[in-house]
C-alpha cells in the first residue's frame, strides 16, 4: 500500500493540515514557500530527465507539504481581509446574513450555520452560528439561502464549562465558525430575492421531499429512518432509536456514507453492464454511473458527508472501468488527496476518518482474509464474504470508534450479518419510494410494504442492542492509544502478510510498548487527587478523584449524570461515591466555606475559598471586609443580575472572582 505515491502525497498532506491547523502559519508566508518549492521542483524534474538526480522524489514530497500549509492558510477565515472579525465586535451591530446550513435545534432555539454578508454596512465574510430563540406559538421555517436582517452582538463561543465536555467551540472552529449571533424570535427580518446556490438548491429539494414523505403513512421512527438512510437527514430520529443502532455496531447505516454510496455503485454496475454491449459501452457506462451517483447526492442534499462519500466513489467506479484490482488504493488516496486539496478542514470529521479507515481496510485486510479460508459451498462462502468485509471495516474503524465514542459492540458482526445482504434491496425499493413520493404517485400498498420492511431492520437491530452484556462500554482510549493501535494494526497485518523475525518483532514490540502506557496511565492516576467544581444551571457540585475513586458531591439529576459519565471515562474511575453539599471544607491546607440560600455567615476570618450558591441575599462588601476571602467563587446555581453585583464588588475590593458560568469548572490546589 505505501509503495504508491498517491499513497506518500497524502500522508504528506495530512501532516501538513494538521500541523498547519494548531499553528496557523500566515499565508503570505506559507505563498513564498511554495512558490519557492513549485521552482525548486521544477528545476529537480529538469535535472532528473537530464542527468538522472536522485531526490526529485523528497523534494516533491517536501513540495506537497507546503501545499499542505498553504491551503489550510487559504482556508483559515482570519486571514480574508474582509472577515468580520477585523471589525469592533464589543457592541450590537446589523447583520445581514445567508443561511448554509440548517442544524438540529435544541430545547431553547433553532440553530443555523450563516455567512456573514454586511455588518453595518460594511461588506464583510465569514461563517457565524446563529440561534434563533424558540416560540411554541411562533413557528417559522428557514431554509439554505434565506437571507436575513438582523441586530445582534457577535458573542465568543465558549468552551466546555465542564472538564471532559464536549468541545463545541473547537468544532466549529474546525468549520471556520468563531462566533455566534442570539436572536428572539421577533428580532429579525428576512430579504426578498435572495441569490440561490446550487447547495441551497439541493438541500431545499431534500427538505420539499421529506415533506411530502410525511404526508405518506410512515410510522415516526420509520420515517426518521428513512430520511436518514437515503436523504441523511438524522434529525428526526428519536433517541431510543439511534441508541440502538449505536450499540448494535450499526449506526453507519443511519448516514448517507460510503456504505451507502457503495452498495448503490455495485447496484448501477450490475444493472447497467447491458451498456458495456454498445460501442465504447463501457465508457457510457462509466459516465452514468458518475451522473447517477452524483444525482443522488443532489438529492440527499450535497451534505459535507455525501459529497465526500461520492466524490470517493467516482474515483473507485474509474478503477474499475480500469479494471486493475492494483489500483484500488491508488485511486483511494488520490480521491482522498483531491478532497483534502479543496476542503482541508474535512479531515477533522468524524465521517471522513471512518469512511476512508474502513474502505482502506477492506481494500488491504479483506483480499487476506479470503486467501485464509475459501469455502466451496456458496452459502459458507457468502456468509464468509460478509463476514470477511465486516470484520475488515471493524478493524480499520475500532481505534476512531474507541476513541470518539467509547465503547466496542461486539455483537457487531450478528447486525452487518443480517442487515448488509438486503441493504441494497432496501436502498432500491427506497430510491423507487422517493422518486414515486416526489411525483405525488406513492401508492399506500408500496409505502406500507416499506415501513413493514424498515420496521422489521428497526426490531433486528433493537433485539441485538438489548444484549447489553455484549457491548463493551465506557472505554478510556486517548490520542497516543489511536495512534499507537493503528500502529499495531498495521505491524499485525504485515506480519500475516508476508511473516518475518523483524516484523513479528516489531509487532511485539508495541504490544509490549502498549503493555507499558497502560501501566504509566495506572501509575499516574494512584497518585491523582483532584478537588472540582463544576458548572450546572440550578444545582451546585464538587467532583473529589482520589486516584480510581470518585466522589460526587451534590444533589443527583440527569444532566449531572452526563457530565460525570464524561469524567468517569476521561479520568479511568472505578468506583464512584455520591454525599450531599456540606457548608464547609478542607482542600489540602486550604478551607472552603459555601453560602447557600439560608444566608448564614461564616465566623473565620482569612478563608482561601469562598463559594456564593443559590443566590444568597447578603451584602458581598461587608462579607469580604468581616472573613477576608483570598478568592470568591461563584457557580450557575444564581442569579445572572446577583452575579453581575458581585463581580463588580470583588473587582472594586480587588479580590479574584471566579464564576463558572464564563471561566467554567474551578480547579482547587491540593498541595
Amino acid at each position: 500500500m505505501f509503495d504508491f505515491v498517491s499513497v506518500k502525497l497524502s500522508l504528506c498532506i495530512i501532516i501538513s493540515i494538521l500541523i498547519g491547523f494548531y499553528f496557523e502559519p500566515h499565508l503570505k508566508t506559507c505563498g513564498l514557500v511554495l512558490l519557492g518549492s513549485l521552482v525548486t521542483l521544477l528545476i529537480a524534474y529538469i535535472k532528473s530527465i537530464r542527468d538522472g538526480f536522485p531526490y526529485f522524489g523528497p523534494i516533491s514530497y517536501f513540495t506537497t507539504i507546503c501545499l499542505g500549509f498553504f491551503i489550510v492558510a487559504l482556508s483559515n477565515p482570519k486571514n480574508s481581509s474582509s472577515h468580520y472579525s477585523t471589525l469592533t465586535l464589543s457592541k450590537p451591530a446589523v447583520w445581514k446574513v445567508k443561511i448554509r446550513e440548517v442544524l438540529k435545534p435544541n430545547s431553547y432555539s433553532n440553530n443555523y450555520i450563516v455567512e456573514a454578508k454586511t455588518s453595518d454596512s460594511i461588506s464583510v465574510s465569514g461563517k457565524l452560528l446563529l440561534n434563533i430563540q424558540k416560540d411554541s406559538n411562533k413557528i417559522r421555517a428557514h431554509y439554505v439561502d434565506q437571507e436575513l436582517l438582523l441586530i445582534s452582538e457577535a458573542l465568543a463561543i465558549k468552551p466546555p464549562l465542564n472538564p471532559y465536555g464536549f468541545d463545541y467551540k473547537d468544532y466549529l472552529k474546525k468549520q471556520g465558525v468563531y462566533h455566534r449571533l442570539q436572536i428572539g424570535v421577533d428580532s429579525y427580518s428576512k430579504t426578498k430575492n435572495s441569490s440561490k446556490t446550487l447547495i441551497g438548491i439541493a438541500a431545499n429539494f431534500r427538505e420539499q421531499l421529506i415533506r411530502k414523505l410525511k404526508e405518506a403513512p410512515f410510522g415516526a421512527d420509520e420515517l426518521g429512518v428513512i430520511q436518514a438512510l437515503l436523504l441523511g437527514q438524522r434529525n428526526d430520529i428519536s433517541a431510543r432509536t439511534y441508541d440502538s443502532y449505536k450499540d448494535a455496531g450499526a449506526v453507519h447505516i443511519l448516514a448517507v456514507s460510503g456504505l451507502h454510496i457503495g452498495i448503490l455503485l455495485l447496484l448501477l454496475q450490475f444493472l447497467l453492464k447491458p451498456l458495456e454491449l454498445l460501442p465504447k459501452g463501457k465508457t457510457i457506462k462509466l459516465i452514468a454511473i458518475v451522473l447517477l451517483l452524483w444525482s443522488f447526492a443532489f438529492i440527499a442534499g450535497l451534505s459535507p458527508s455525501i459529497f465526500r462519500s461520492v466524490m470517493m466513489f467516482s474515483f473507485i467506479a474509474y478503477a474499475m472501468y480500469l479494471n486493475r484490482p492494483s489500483n484500488t488504493f491508488n485511486i483511494l488516496a488520490l480521491s482522498m488527496f483531491v478532497i483534502l486539496l479543496i476542503k482541508p478542514m474535512v479531515l477533522f470529521q468524524v465521517g471522513f476518518q471512518m469512511s476512508y479507515a474502513a474502505v482502506f481496510a477492506i481494500a488491504w485486510i479483506y483480499p487476506m482474509l479470503q486467501r485464509f479460508w475459501y469455502p466451496k459451498n456458496w452459502i459458507l462462502r457468502k456468509g464468509w464474504q460478509l463476514l470477511s468485509v465486516s470484520c475488515a471495516a471493524q478493524m480499520g474503524v475500532l481505534p476512531i470508534s474507541l476513541f470518539y465514542f467509547h465503547q466496542f459492540p461486539t455483537l457487531f458482526f450478528i447486525s452487518n450479518l443480517v442487515i448488509i445482504p438486503f441493504l441494497g434491496i432496501i436502498l432500491g425499493i427506497g430510491i423507487l419510494v422517493l422518486t414515486l413520493a416526489w411525483f405525488d404517485r406513492l401508492p399506500d400498498i408500496v409505502a406500507n410494504a416499506y415501513n413493514f420492511l424498515i420496521g422489521k431492520m428497526n426490531s433486528v437491530i433493537a433485539w441485538v442492542a438489548r444484549q447489553e452484556n455484549f457491548v463493551l462500554r465506557d472505554i478510556s482510549f486517548d490520542q497516543f492509544q489511536l495512534v499507537l493501535t493503528y500502529g499495531l494494526i498495521l505491524l499485525f497485518i504485515l506480519s500475516l502478510s508476508k511473516p518475518t523475525f523483524r516484523k513479528v518483532s516489531m509487532f511485539l514490540i508495541g504490544v509490549l510498548f502498549f503493555q507499558v502506557w497502560l501501566t504509566y496511565n495506572q501509575w499516574q492516576l494512584d497518585k491523582t487527587e483532584y478537588f472540582i467544581l463544576g458548572h450546572q444551571t440550578a444545582n451546585t457540585f464538587f467532583l473529589h478523584q482520589k486516584g480510581d475513586h470518585l466522589n460526587i458531591i451534590g444533589s443527583e439529576n440527569s444532566h449531572l449524570e452526563r457530565i460525570t459519565a464524561n469524567y468517569k471515562v476521561a479520568r479511568r474511575i472505578d468506583s464512584v461515591n455520591k454525599t450531599s453539599l456540606e457548608n464547609s471544607y478542607t482542600i489540602g491546607k486550604n478551607q472552603l466555606y459555601v453560602i447557600d440560600s439560608s444566608g448564614i455567615i461564616p465566623y473565620l476570618k482569612g478563608l482561601d475559598y469562598l463559594l456564593l450558591t443559590q443566590s444568597p441575599k447578603i451584602n458581598l462588601e461587608r462579607l469580604i471586609d468581616s472573613v477576608r476571602p483570598k478568592q470568591v467563587l461563584v457557580d450557575g446555581s444564581n442569579y445572572k443580575s446577583f452575579v453581575n453585583r458581585w463581580k463588580e464588588t470583588c473587582l472594586k475590593k480587588e479580590i479574584p472572582f471566579h464564576y463558572t458560568g464564563e471561566k467554567g469548572a474551578f480547579y482547587f490546589a491540593i498541595e
